[in-house]
């Protein structure tokens, strides 16, 4: 089975790749989405977030209000740091299992992993090939302070959730793929389609 880590700065067009790579059949892990999962009411790291970060987070019926924990971790990286250390090594561990449990039923499949945080957390050691997604710095301002979008950040919110994450120019040198999100959405799936058939050429190569 061929391993693809998909990331590249937040708002730079990463889940609309994913979105495209799953549609021309990969199996695409989301890992914020497991990371919800993780500190859900009675999952892995709930208890450790709250006792680190206190009830004051909780929504009234006890779950994580991600807004509110969001706020208090992009404007201190001290903090942020610490719910890394809680949440990362739940989310390796699952991550590991469901691409263990993709492995064993599809031996020759393409199985991609869309993570903000995939150089920073280490787990590119464990992957066959990394792409990352860049736009320019303005474009990720702009796409962060929308309101249709489901964000609608201030300018200062924008900036402390870019400033968090490793620069974009640095996750790219470290690319064995782009994928430029510039542009068109039409220019963006012209790429994902000419790298799909590039996983498709190695996922091949590797099972001979």
């Amino acid at each position: 089975m061929l391993r693809v880590g998909l990331t590249g700065g937040i708002a730079t067009g990463k889940s609309t790749v994913a979105a495209m790579l799953r549609e021309l059949g990969c199996h695409v892990l989301d890992a914020d989405k497991i990371a919800h999962r993780l500190i859900a009411p009675g999952a892995a790291a709930y208890e450790d977030v709250v006792r680190e970060f206190g009830r004051g987070i909780l929504t009234s019926d006890g779950r994580v209000d991600r807004q509110k924990l969001g706020a208090i971790v992009f404007a201190n990286p001290a903090r942020l740091a610490r719910l890394n250390a809680i949440v990362h090594p739940h989310l390796l561990e699952a991550l590991d299992q469901e691409l263990t449990a993709i492995e064993r039923a599809e031996p020759h499949a393409i199985a991609v992993v869309e993570a903000a945080l995939l150089i920073e957390a280490g787990y590119t050691k464990k992957l066959d090939c990394l792409v990352v997604t860049w736009c320019a710095p303005e474009q990720q301002l702009a796409r962060l302070m929308q309101h249709d979008s489901g964000r609608g950040l201030t300018r200062e919110q924008a900036r402390q959730r870019i400033a968090a994450q490793m620069p974009t120019e640095e996750k790219r040198r470290m690319a064995d793929e782009e994928i430029d999100c510039s542009g068109s959405l039409e220019h963006t799936r012209e790429q994902v389609v000419a790298l799909f058939a590039k996983l498709k050429q190695i996922a091949l190569a590797g099972s001979k």
